[in-house]
């Protein structure tokens, strides 16, 4: 499958929202960039959940830089969520944005989400980006934490994606499937492995959808116009997840 195979973005007469999602890990710009705008670019998202954005020297600067070369605006995160961060189209509307960081572990990255409510058209959601602990404690603590944060943003539906440094069949992973879609799961389009991006054979990343949200696809996109296998090797260490949802409005 290719690109071209996902559904395009686009709002519906009822006022409900095909939304493209991308979830992306992008070791903090520390590849190479022009290679990563042009994944971004290619696959037309409207939202950008990124993990690893930079976070220290000048990092309001290096989220701009990224913003520009992807066509895209900064939302929230970056060095206020210790990583993730949020970019999005212009047929996003943000209602409101909040970064959050948790309790730090001695010894270990602290870890953070970046957090939104948007409008796309007549649908409203929660967005939330998070790239989850190296420990399995730590996780299972954070992945609840990303349970109750996506709650209390109080929005009818819910995206959340990152990377969760677990597969499925992890108790983080089989957590936040009990009250969200697992989108892959939900609806296979294009690759399925994630990690590492030159020899991908464990699916780390994911988008997850609350229930009320039609997965109409997610995967890792092939056959992208303009984008080589070298690209997509060269742009990161993991490969990007994207996901069409369709998003209906209340009622």
């Amino acid at each position: 499958m290719t690109a071209a195979d996902l559904p395009a973005s686009t709002t519906e007469p009822d006022g409900a929202a095909v939304v493209r999602v991308l979830s992306y890990n992008v070791r903090s710009l520390r590849d190479d960039t022009a290679a990563l705008a042009r994944v971004v670019r290619a696959c037309a998202p409207d939202l950008v959940l990124v993990q690893e954005a930079p976070r220290f020297f000048r990092w309001r600067k290096a989220a701009a830089r990224l913003a520009e070369a992807t066509g895209l605006y900064y939302v929230t995160g970056g060095a206020p969520a210790a990583g993730p961060l949020i970019l999005a189209s212009l047929r996003v509307k943000v209602e409101r944005a909040e970064d959050v960081l948790l309790p730090s572990t001695p010894g270990l990255h602290r870890r953070g989400f970046a957090t939104a409510v948007v409008r796309v058209g007549g649908a409203r959601l929660s967005v939330l980006s998070t790239h989850l602990s190296l420990q399995a404690e730590e996780r299972a603590r954070h992945a609840q934490a990303l349970v109750r944060q996506a709650a209390a943003l109080g929005a009818e539906h819910t995206v959340l994606g990152g990377d969760l440094n677990e597969p499925p069949g992890g108790p983080v992973f089989g957590r936040l499937a009990e009250g969200f879609q697992d989108c892959w799961a939900t609806a296979p389009w294009g690759g399925e492995a994630t990690s590492p991006a030159r020899a991908p054979r464990q699916r780390i990343d994911a988008v997850f959808a609350s229930h009320g949200v039609e997965v109409l696809g997610c995967g890792v996109p092939q056959g992208l116009p303009g984008v080589s296998r070298a690209d997509l090797a060269a742009a990161t260490d993991h490969l990007p997840v994207l996901a069409a949802l369709r998003v209906p409005t209340l009622g």
